[in-house]
Parts: C-alpha cells; sequence; structure tokens
C-alpha cells in the first residue's frame, strides 16, 4: 500500500529535497539543482508566494520509505494571464511503480479541485527559467545545469494516470560548421552600422547586472511574452533569478544589443556548464564543488545557451545574423566544444532555423502533459 503525506515538517521537507539525490545517485546524467535554492522553496516569506500556492506531496510505501515526491503550482499569474484553471505539477520524482505516480497524481488532482480548478500540466515550474518538461529523447546524455534529467520509464507512469502530450521542447547540440560562412561577420558588422547598435558592455559582472539588468528583462518579458508557459517577472523573482545565476555569469557569454538610444534590441546569454562540477555534491556548494564551478567557468568544454531573443521590430532587419556570429565566436574560444541549446518549443521554427548554419544534432527532446481533472 502507498501513502502519501502533504509535506510540512522539517523531516518531510528534507526528504523532498533529497529524495532524487537518492534515486538518481551514481546516474552519469542526473544533474542535481542548487541544495539551497531547493530548501529556500519552503521558507514562508518565499517570493514566489506572491504570486502563486505551492503543495508539496511525498509517497510512502509499507515500510515507511520515500518512494515518490511531486510539487503542485497554482500559478494565479499564469492563470490570469494565459486565461486557464491550470494547477502545474514538478519535481515529480518516483520509482518505477505505477502505484506510487497514481497515488502522487491523485492526491494533487485533489488538491487542485479544491481550489476549483480544471486541468493538471506540467513539469512546469514558476517561470520560465526554471527546469521544466519530462525528457522523452536522450536519456544517455548529459543534463545540463538548467534543466532536470528523468529516467526513461517516467513517461509511462504520468501516461498512464491519463495524461497526454500539450508541447513538446528540443534540444541541440551546436559545434562549429566544417566551411564557416566568412560573409557572415561582415554582415553583422554592416547591420551595426546599418542601425546605429551597440554592444552592452561593463568593467565587471556587478558593473554589467547594475547598468543592465533591468534591460535584459525588459526584453525577455517582451520578447517571450507570446511563448507557451512564460510570466511576466516580478521584482523579487528578477532579484532571485540573478542570486542564483549570478556565480556562473561571465561577461564572455552574454550579448545585449542597444540601439543608439539604449534600448535593447536583441540579446543572448550562455552559461558555462558546471553540470559536472556538481554532480558529486549534490548540488551543495562545498569548497570542492565552488573550485569545480570556477575552472569550468574559467576554462569552458561546454557552454549552455540559456536564452536567445529579438524584438519584433528588428526580426526583419537582419539582426538575427548578429546573434548567429557572436555564437560562432563564442565557439571559438579555446577549449569550447560544444554548445548546449536547452528549450526550443519544436514549433518555434524562427529559433530552430538559426540552429541550420551550425553543426547541429537534436539530442533530446522534452514533453509538457495535460490533463481534464
Amino acid at each position: 500500500m502507498i501513502t502519501i503525506r502533504e509535506v510540512s515538517s522539517r523531516k518531510q521537507r528534507r526528504e523532498f529535497i533529497r529524495f532524487p539525490l537518492k534515486l538518481y545517485r551514481g546516474n552519469p546524467y542526473f544533474v542535481p539543482a542548487l541544495y539551497g535554492d531547493e530548501k529556500r522553496l519552503f521558507k514562508k516569506n518565499c517570493h514566489y508566494n506572491e504570486i502563486s500556492e505551492s503543495v508539496y506531496f511525498l509517497a510512502y510505501d509499507e515500510a515507511g520509505k520515500v518512494v515518490g515526491r511531486i510539487h503542485g503550482i497554482l500559478h494565479l499569474t499564469a492563470n490570469e494571464k494565459w486565461r486557464q484553471r491550470r494547477v502545474r505539477f514538478t519535481r515529480f520524482d518516483a520509482i518505477d511503480d505505477q502505484r506510487v505516480a497514481d497515488a502522487l497524481f491523485a492526491a494533487l488532482e485533489s488538491w487542485a479541485k479544491t481550489r476549483g480548478m480544471t486541468e493538471i500540466v506540467g513539469p512546469l515550474g514558476f517561470s520560465d527559467l526554471e527546469r521544466e518538461g519530462l525528457l522523452i529523447e536522450g536519456f544517455d546524455q548529459l543534463s545540463t545545469f538548467e534543466e532536470q534529467y528523468n529516467f526513461p520509464y517516467y513517461q509511462k507512469l504520468i501516461e498512464n494516470c491519463g495524461y497526454t502530450k500539450e508541447v513538446d521542447w528540443l534540444e541541440h547540440r551546436l559545434s562549429l560548421p566544417d566551411e564557416p560562412d566568412e560573409r557572415l561577420d561582415r554582415v553583422a558588422d554592416k547591420i551595426m552600422k546599418r542601425y546605429n547598435l551597440h554592444v552592452a558592455e561593463a568593467k565587471n559582472t556587478g558593473e554589467y547586472l547594475k547598468l543592465y539588468a533591468g534591460k535584459f528583462f525588459d526584453i525577455l518579458d517582451k520578447t517571450y511574452a507570446e511563448i507557451y508557459g512564460t510570466i511576466p517577472f516580478t521584482e523579487a523573482m528578477k532579484k532571485d533569478l540573478i542570486k542564483s545565476f549570478r556565480q556562473i555569469l561571465d561577461l564572455r557569454f552574454i550579448r545585449l544589443i542597444l540601439d543608439e538610444k539604449g534600448d535593447p534590441v536583441c540579446f543572448g546569454l550562455c552559461f558555462p556548464s558546471i553540470g559536472y562540477a556538481l554532480q558529486k555534491s549534490g548540488g551543495r556548494l562545498t569548497i570542492p564543488t565552488l573550485f569545480k564551478i570556477l575552472h569550468a567557468v574559467k576554462k569552458p568544454e561546454i557552454i549552455d545557451l540559456g536564452l536567445i531573443g529579438v524584438t519584433a521590430e528588428y526580426r526583419n532587419k537582419g539582426v538575427t545574423a548578429l546573434l548567429i556570429s557572436e555564437i560562432m565566436n563564442l565557439l571559438k574560444h579555446e577549449g569550447v566544444k560544444f554548445m548546449e541549446t536547452n528549450l526550443n518549443l519544436e514549433d518555434n521554427y524562427a529559433i530552430l532555423n538559426y540552429w541550420k548554419v551550425f553543426n547541429s544534432v537534436q539530442h533530446k527532446r522534452r514533453r509538457s502533459f495535460v490533463k481534464e481533472i
């Protein structure tokens, strides 16, 4: 018999956070989330409480051992924006036992119904910058720090609970083409001059964030406004995201292009891959782990392409060439082997077409599921 309990005690919070670390122990492809970030979710003053309501469930077997978990989010801002009555599920992890999945999703669906909701969707987090989507292809590939790994049997567990595909995301591995187009940099330079554009610059990361963080979030909200599941960022969310990613931000891998008025035109945000650095620590920032992260940031072999976007008024002006040129230049850094694109919606052809000029391999696929309740 499987028993479901809502997380309420300190012990249960630890069990919730640690369960995937135990489940994936020794798995060469799993990259844990930062342990401190997971702990902050349970604090009463967590900024996400301003825009959502959360519930956390644990599943126990007959011996009292934790065998599964799930996190439900009633996202008020998302429901208002998209005119929906949904609860998002995320942080679903379980052993390969249909009884566990059935019990966890039944508990979440019951909770959603008591709040007047009509659908469950996910995996989706609080924002588009969190881990989302269930991995359904690419189980032999290292996960990025920004995305979640899961076992192949998860898809079966979820579908057997009555969930069906809503959208898929694709991920690509990019490397330099065998014969680079030498005209690309010249075209990019002409576009910069034609529209009086310039690259945002600063002496260091702190100055960069002070000068341009606001502009970055402005263009992010603008260019991602109509993309599946996205929401506008609150000031508290912005501060938290900056805090979470600041340690791996490197000005070599950030591009924000501004017009003559200083308004953002396009952007590309990349991170040195720190997946290997975090694997053995369980997401804890121990001193050895910090040294590994610093080395990965200083001399990255893999770069994660976090976000990319062009404002609507510049999409038909050739500005795309600027971003492609900049990505090409990033790949030319000594020691960089390839770039991971992270998630692109399978029907976002404007973005997917970018990758055709690279040596591109579509090596992962993720899915968001939905169920009416």
